[in-house]
């Protein structure tokens, strides 16, 4: 079994940084993506940054700018650089590892805990 954990969250000032990490565990010979997405109380999850095995980055729009995500290959990790933190980027933080090929299974896709960011006004 694949196992993602998260680690990186905590309380921070608006106009802060945080630096999410995110660690895929287990026999793994390839993941085709991983990412981030976030989910805010009372709202549905949405995607942050993902970055795919071509190198490819995508971010979303309201985080353009002052969010960085990078990949590890080497060490199935993947990070998530948030700067200028602002009160809406509250949420839980997810990492998602798509396409990952393991010793047990041909294909799956996996989803870590989650890790909670606070931002406060």
């Amino acid at each position: 079994q694949v196992q993602l954990v998260e680690s990186g969250g905590g309380l921070v000032q608006a106009g802060g940084s945080l630096r999410l990490s995110c660690a895929a565990s287990g026999i793994i010979f390839s993941i085709n993506a991983m990412g981030w997405y976030r989910q805010a109380p009372g709202k549905q999850r949405e995607l942050v940054a993902t970055f795919t095995s071509g190198g490819s980055t995508n971010y979303a729009d309201s985080v353009k700018g002052r969010f960085t995500i990078a990949r590890d290959n080497a060490k199935n990790t993947v990070y998530l650089q948030m700067n200028s933190l602002k009160p809406e980027d509250t949420a839980v933080y997810y990492c998602q590892a798509k396409g990952v090929r393991t010793l047990g299974s041909s294909r799956g896709d996996y989803w870590g805990q989650g890790t909670q960011v606070t931002v406060s006004s």
